[in-house]
């Protein structure tokens, strides 16, 4: 580790402290954490894989991974809101697909203040584009503009998003399956709030609806025709998945957090000592450590091979399956293991567990993940033959 890295997650440990002292307000509110955003500005980690050359830190997805876990070990709403802007801005950075202009938009108001961005895909009735069906969402060409109407879900952290991507259909002779870059504030584009799920409160993933948003021709940010199945490049791919997964395991380290030090002081009149003490609650105290030390040496591996350009095939998506599983796992020991007290919701060890079961929601699902795993194997076998 460099001093610089240590220096940043200091820096980041401070803030994540500041964070959960927020934590259980915005989960009992519901209410955005604006102010986290902020200070993330401030500190210029809002531009932490952005390229230094555009005023960003430069960092890779090794870094971009303990900075999202450190967060969310604060609070997860806003590392998951941060996880989705840092996945365009790398975007932006590793892939060179955006135009210029657009690309200059979005990077110069990230330098200037809170200006984050996001995709729109998922649909109510089709869901996510993981799923193999088109978008309902229609861009029609008017004269020297698009004009796009449809309805987009869990569009992450709605109430601050200065632009959405949004994913389209569109209405030409030959249909492309089209990003366009979106302003919130465009006549037309509103939000409805339907985000109501068991955890993640503070995220706002609430639905978007575009009536007719017109946008310039020049705004379209990539499109490939609609008819060839979605273009997912192996490291974006490991990217996105893998700042999901840390997402999820800052959720679990706070859990053993909090697990660990009621464990180390709990000490009931019959037992006259810590129930630390008590073998069975070592035993499950060990195998959250066990479960925490997997998913931070998958997460890092993975990190340090799309940071260093090789070859990473489909572990994104099977890392993340493995860290989700191992922080749903290490939340729901934790209850079981404090006991009544662990229900209580002012400890909050609850709503860790219910915010690591949220990750449940993020496409593809695990069983999902699993088939393509199994087709692939079986792929190869049918090429070896």
């Amino acid at each position: 580790m460099t001093q610089e890295f240590n220096d940043l997650i200091g820096k980041v440990k401070n803030l994540a402290d500041d964070f959960a002292l927020r934590a259980a307000h915005h989960d009992a509110s519901g209410d955005f954490p604006f102010d986290n955003f902020r200070e993330l500005f401030d500190a210029e980690l809002l531009g932490l894989v952005t390229a230094r050359e555009q005023g960003g830190l430069g960092s890779g997805l090794a870094d971009a991974q303990a900075v999202i876990s450190e967060i969310a070990r604060g609070e997860p709403s806003t590392a998951l809101v941060l996880a989705m802007h840092y996945n365009t801005h790398y975007s932006i950075r590793r892939f060179g697909k955006w135009a210029p202009h657009l690309a200059e938009r979005v990077l110069s108001a990230n330098r200037r203040g809170v200006a984050l961005i996001n995709s729109a895909q998922a649909e109510p009735r089709i869901g996510s584009p993981a799923h193999g069906a088109l978008p309902e969402t229609i861009a029609r060409r008017d004269g020297d503009r698009w004009r796009i109407t449809g309805r987009k879900s869990y569009v992450t952290g709605i109430p601050i998003l200065k632009w959405v991507s949004v994913l389209a259909l569109t209405d030409e002779e030959q249909p492309r399956l089209a990003s366009f870059l979106v302003p919130t504030d465009a006549p037309g584009l509103t939000i409805e709030k339907t985000w109501n799920a068991a955890g993640m409160h503070a995220t706002a993933s609430d639905d978007i609806i575009l009536d007719d948003v017109s946008v310039p021709f020049d705004d379209l940010i990539e499109a490939q025709p609609a008819s060839e199945p979605i273009r997912r490049e192996e490291h974006a791919t490991a990217f996105f998945f893998s700042l999901i997964g840390a997402v999820y395991n800052g959720v679990a380290r706070s859990a053993r957090d909090r697990l660990l030090a009621f464990t180390a002081r709990h000490t009931p009149a019959s037992l006259g000592a810590p129930i630390s003490t008590v073998p069975r609650i070592q035993d499950g105290l060990g195998e959250i450590e066990v479960r925490l030390a997997t998913n931070a040496r998958l997460l890092r591996s993975l990190g340090e091979d799309v940071d260093a350009g090789r070859a990473v095939g489909m572990d994104g998506m099977n890392v993340r399956h493995v860290v989700i599983d191992n922080a749903v796992a290490v939340t729901s020991l934790a209850l079981e293991l404090a006991g009544n007290p662990g229900l209580n919701r002012d400890f909050q060890l609850e709503r860790h567990h219910r915010d690591a079961i949220t990750a449940r929601s993020h496409a593809p699902q695990s069983h999902m993940i699993r088939t393509i795993a199994a087709r692939n194997a079986l792929s190869r076998l049918a090429a070896e033959a």
